[in-house]
C-alpha cells in the first residue's frame, strides 16, 4: 500500500491510499479517515461507497463526515467506484463502464476482466484494511452510500448480514432491475439473464430471503432521479412484507447532490456509531 497524502483532521488523519489490486488487475485508490484515539484503541469502520461519476475524492472533499467521525471515534472508508486505467474498457455514457462499476463482479466481455468490484469492496479492500490499519475492528462494520453506491451498500449488506451490523443509504438505487440505470448495467456487465441480476437488487435480494434487522434511507423530494430511478417506495414495500424495519426519511427539498448528503452525514454517522459499539 502507498501513501499518496495525509492531512490533519479534527485531531485524527486524513488519507489517501493506492494499492494494485487483484481484484481489478489495476491500481486503485480510497480514502480512510482514522479519528483521535488512543493507543492500542480498536474503533469501528463505517464504508461509504459513492454514486455515479465518483472517486473516493466526492465524499472526502464534500461529504462534511470527518467531525461526526471525530467525535463518535468512528473512521470511514471510502472506496473508488470503478477500476480506473488507459487499459480499463469505458463506455462514454455516464452511467456505465469507468465511474458506474455498480459493485458488480462482471461476467460479460469485455468488462470481466476488470469489473470485479463486488469482490474488490466485499473481500479485498477489508482484508487490506485490516492489515494496515490495526485500530480497525473489522468485527464491527456498518455501510453506506449514495445512489449508486447506496445501491451498493444495501446489497452487500443484505448479501453479508454477519459482517455489517448497520446499513444506511442516501437516495439508494434500490431495484435496479426496475429502472434504466440498472438495467443498462446490469445487462452489460452481467448478460441478458435476469436471475443472475437478482443478487444485485435489494429488493429482489429481500424477496429472495435476505435479511438484516433495520435500514436507514435518507431521501430528497426534489430529486430529479426520484421517479424513474430511485423509487424507495419499492424498497418500503419489499422491507414490510418482510418485517425488516426501515427508516426511510423523505427530506422536503433536498435533491441527489452533496449538498442534501452532507446535511444529513452527521445522522447517519451516528446512526452506525449506536449500532457499533
Amino acid at each position: 500500500m502507498e501513501t499518496v497524502s495525509t492531512s490533519k483532521a479534527y485531531g485524527g488523519i486524513q488519507g489517501v491510499y493506492r494499492h494494485a489490486s487483484t481484484a481489478t488487475g489495476t491500481d486503485m485508490m480510497f480514502a480512510v479517515y482514522v479519528p483521535p484515539h488512543a493507543e492500542g484503541a480498536r474503533l469501528p469502520v463505517l464504508w461509504f461507497l459513492s454514486g455515479l461519476t465518483c472517486t473516493h475524492a466526492n465524499v472526502m472533499d464534500k461529504g462534511e463526515y470527518r467531525r461526526a467521525c471525530a467525535e463518535l471515534g468512528v473512521i470511514l472508508v471510502a472506496p473508488d467506484t470503478s477500476p480506473r486505467g488507459d487499459d480499463v474498457p469505458d463506455d462514454e455514457a455516464y452511467d456505465f463502464g469507468k465511474g458506474a462499476g455498480f459493485y458488480v463482479d462482471a461476467t460479460q466481455a469485455p468488462w470481466a476482466a476488470n469489473f470485479r468490484m463486488r469482490s474488490y469492496v466485499e473481500d479485498e479492500l477489508p482484508a487490506l484494511i485490516a492489515a494496515q490499519f490495526p485500530m480497525a475492528d473489522m468485527g464491527r462494520q456498518g455501510i453506506t452510500g449514495h445512489s449508486m453506491g447506496g445501491h451498493g451498500a444495501l446489497t452487500i449488506a443484505l448479501r453479508n448480514p454477519d459482517r455489517f451490523r448497520s446499513v444506511s443509504a442516501f437516495a439508494p438505487i434500490v431495484a435496479p432491475l426496475q429502472c434504466t440505470w440498472g438495467e443498462k448495467a446490469l445487462g452489460g456487465y452481467l448478460g441478458p439473464d435476469r436471475m443472475a441480476w437478482r443478487s444485485y437488487d435489494a429488493c429482489a435480494l429481500i424477496a429472495d430471503g435476505a435479511r438484516v434487522a433495520e435500514i436507514l434511507v435518507d431521501q430528497g423530494d426534489a430529486d430529479g432521479f426520484l421517479v424513474e430511478q430511485l423509487r424507495p417506495e419499492l424498497l418500503a414495500e419489499a422491507c414490510e412484507a418482510a418485517g425488516i424495519e426501515l427508516t426511510l426519511r423523505m427530506q422536503p427539498g433536498y435533491d441527489h447532490s452533496y449538498n442534501f448528503i452532507s446535511t444529513f452525514m452527521g445522522d447517519h454517522v451516528a446512526w452506525h456509531a449506536e449500532r457499533l459499539v
